[in-house]
């Protein structure tokens, strides 16, 4: 065979490979059959289809059963990328159109390779919806889950450990054995409960390359479950369990199990507190073991100096090693500097990663202190305090689904975009919130729900806040904000933080809500490029930025700069330049 014939026929094999249709980032509301109609005819008119990537529109029932309908002639199918497939849809919407799309490619015979249905509601009751597909035919062959962000929790990992571990029996029984390499399962606030169900899932399939099980709150309990599963997956490449509380003790049990993991490539552990003594232990099990390690992220630990000089000598014989990020401890500007000079001696020097975030030393030997005091008095983190710890995963953004309410689904999820005029972002002007939230006047509410809290002209009370029934209060302030565009998007997002910040110091949920959603409004910032135009209206409304005109705001500015200053704290917020701006004036003003 020729080299021409021979390129021709390869490049033709990969084309044939992947086929597939893409509807991604359409924003398409579809409700029924007729909605759905562009879809079902590109699946009839595309003799392979290897994917149907929906990403980005919202599908109701009658729309998933005609797409079910017309997956059934497609026994070649092997990508579902569903994931955000389901805002602003009914709870008992989301089950009933997961089982119509199982059901087509299980009738199809399908051999599906990859699974996704990343940011979509799913809770324990979308799991329902999953139950039979999730232990069909159609997943035997199944590589990659992807289940980040669908607020599984407790019940929700628990159901889905028993759907795995079935579908391996089954598999197995069937001569094809499961051979899942990928299990991507952040921000789903599985608890320690959830997790140890799901070790229970990882040690029975023993076949898994890469977990991520990032901002689930976990604790030692569920840390201790899950080293155990990780032994049992000697094909470990890459462990992600960033934001997470493992303290110490937790580091011990996870230092153990990376000696032994001989194909790790990554290890994820920032802001999982493990501090200087869990530092040690993790550098005494890099130190002779993991020779091909290219990436370590142990950021924000509140790892002191000697701590950090004690990781850098246990890497210097790493040669592969392309990033480590130890930012955000508490090394102070010498101890950085002590540690750059140690890791410029050495070849693999270039992967240390800048330091931007450091807190000083002390306050690393005051927290060490306080674990050591804790850690001898038998403390394994269920003293029952830990749901207001101040690292307890602010900018999760999922929780377990309230099957009981459907009232906020039904009445959001046609919600017209309604335009009101501001002129909030004109940098001459100085507006307060009674002054941009034009719905009228109408007397103090005792109970709102979401399109109240977010419309509402004026601060909200503690009683406001916790009236909001959804379990979820994040996804759905942002259901309604998403529904405006450009400035009057802002506007919403703005004031919905400061409405949350406004309680920060009076409940842990408020301030979890205030960090998160701070997060959302400069992502959109930077995304839009108004980094400045958002930066400066913050700091005048936070009492940080003088104004031409006088200007009193009407939220507790005290309450809103602390939930400012956690959120700081999160390495993922913003970027530098406005994390930089924000503290310049922060340490201007009392806390």
């Amino acid at each position: 065979m020729s080299m021409s014939t021979f390129n021709f026929a390869s490049m033709a094999a990969q084309i044939t490979e992947e086929q597939g249709i893409s509807f991604q980032d359409k924003a398409k509301t579809w409700d029924s059959a007729s909605d759905v109609q562009e879809v079902v005819d590109a699946l009839n008119n595309q003799s392979s289809v290897h994917f149907l990537n929906l990403d980005g529109n919202t599908l109701g029932v009658e729309a998933a059963k005609a797409i079910g309908e017309a997956l059934k002639r497609h026994p070649e199918f092997r990508k579902a990328l569903w994931k955000n497939l389901f805002t602003r849809r009914l709870k008992s919407e989301i089950p009933e159109a997961l089982q119509h799309l199982g059901a087509g490619l299980i009738e199809a015979k399908a051999k599906l390779t990859v699974l996704d249905l990343s940011d979509n509601a799913l809770g324990p009751n979308g799991m329902r919806g999953l139950e039979v597909f999730l232990r069909s035919p159609v997943c035997y062959s199944l590589q990659e889950l992807h289940l980040y962000n669908c607020g599984l929790g407790p019940e929700g990992g628990a159901m889905l450990s028993k759907a795995l571990i079935d579908l391996h029996a089954n598999a197995r029984k069937a001569g094809t054995p499961l051979q899942l390499r990928l299990f991507v399962g952040g921000r789903n606030r599985l608890e320690d409960a959830g997790a140890k169900a799901l070790a229970k899932a990882f040690a029975t399939l023993k076949t898994l390359q890469e977990i991520v099980l990032l901002q689930n709150s976990i604790y030692l309990e569920g840390v201790k479950a899950l080293a155990d599963s990780f032994k049992a997956n000697p094909h470990l490449r890459v462990l992600n369990m960033y934001d997470n509380t493992l303290k110490s003790k937790g580091a011990d049990e996870i230092a153990e199990v990376i000696k032994g993991l001989t194909m790790l490539r990554e290890i994820h552990f920032g802001d999982c507190l493990i501090g200087t003594n869990g530092a040690y232990q993790m550098a005494e099990a890099l130190e002779n073991s993991n020779n091909d390690i290219e990436v370590i992220d142990l950021s924000s630990n509140e790892i002191n100096s000697d701590g950090g000089l004690v990781l850098v000598s246990a890497i210097q014989n790493k040669p592969k090693l392309r990033v480590l990020n130890i930012d955000g401890n508490c090394f102070g500007q010498e101890g950085c500097a002590q540690i750059i000079e140690q890791m410029s001696a050495y070849p693999n020097a270039a992967a240390l990663q800048p330091f931007n975030e450091d807190e000083d030393e002390n306050d690393s030997q005051e927290s060490s202190e306080e674990e050591e005091e804790e850690e001898e008095q038998g403390d394994e983190y269920d003293d029952g305090n830990d749901e207001y710890d101040e690292h307890e995963h602010a900018n999760d953004t999922t929780e377990e689904a309230d099957e009981d309410d459907e009232e906020y689904a039904e009445e959001t999820a046609y919600l017209t975009t309604n335009a009101y005029t501001t002129k909030l972002f004109d940098e001459s002007t100085n507006s307060k919130a009674s002054d941009t939230f034009a719905i009228g006047n109408k007397p103090p509410i005792m109970f709102c729900n979401p399109e109240q809290f977010c419309l509402s002209q004026t601060p909200c009370s503690l009683q406001q806040f916790e009236s909001l029934a959804e379990d979820n209060k994040l996804q759905a302030l942002q259901g309604i904000i998403n529904q405006f565009t450009d400035d009057n998007h802002l506007l919403l997002l703005v004031f919905t933080t400061l409405k949350c910040a406004h309680l920060s110091q009076l409940s842990q949920p408020a301030l979890e809500l205030a960090v998160s959603l701070f997060q959302a409004t400069f992502d959109y910032a930077v995304k839009t490029k108004q980094e400045t135009r958002v930066l400066n209206y913050v700091l005048k409304q936070l009492g940080l930025l003088r104004c031409e005109e006088a200007f009193k705001t009407d939220y507790d500015v005290k309450s809103c700069r602390h939930a400012l200053r956690e959120a700081l704290k999160k390495p993922e917020f913003a970027n530098d330049s406005i994390k930089k701006s924000f503290k310049l004036y922060l340490d201007n003003v009392d806390a």
